[in-house]
């Protein structure tokens, strides 16, 4: 289960763009989280868009409104369940947030206004369909590789 959160300037992404990114967000955490691409491990993503009017946002102490469109913020919150987040899938992860949010806005770059916070939701701390849900029950769905399996396991002690 993960939730991603783009928090943009209102009118930044357009219909076109955001129907890009709901698709390629989702894979940038997909992948790395199951160790391969799994369409089937969708149904477990959500990916929010969440417009700020410019009076709503600041960066360097000053409201956007008064910086004006040349300051291109955005920042994108990505919570996770707890698994197999060592550092090098959490980098992999941000990078390739950063790169589908890039390509989408067709840039050759990130721009360095836009940031990733990347959140773990420990065990026991994500619920769904009326009660907790653990990541450990949804090791045997298939969408996992084997390596993945066994470095949850290992993440989590189980």
């Amino acid at each position: 289960m993960t939730i991603i959160t783009v928090n943009s300037p209102k009118g930044r992404l357009s219909l076109k763009q955001r129907r890009k990114l709901a698709e390629t967000l989702t894979d940038a955490v997909l992948v790395p989280e199951v160790g391969q691409f799994a369409p089937p491990a969708r149904v477990g993503f959500q990916v929010h868009f969440v417009e700020r009017e410019p009076d709503m946002m600041a960066i360097g102490g000053r409201l956007l409104a008064d910086v004006g469109p040349e300051a291109d913020v955005m920042a994108i919150d990505v919570a996770v369940m707890d698994g197999d987040w060592r550092q090098e899938v959490r980098t992999a992860v941000i990078e390739r947030l950063l790169a589908a949010l890039a390509d989408a806005c067709g840039l050759a770059k990130p721009s360095p206004t836009w940031w990733v916070n990347f959140r773990v939701i420990g065990e026991g701390s994500w619920g769904s369909s009326g009660g907790v849900l653990s990541v450990l029950s949804l090791l045997d769905s298939g969408v996992f590789t084997e390596e993945k399996v066994k470095a949850i396991h290992a993440a989590l002690g189980a």
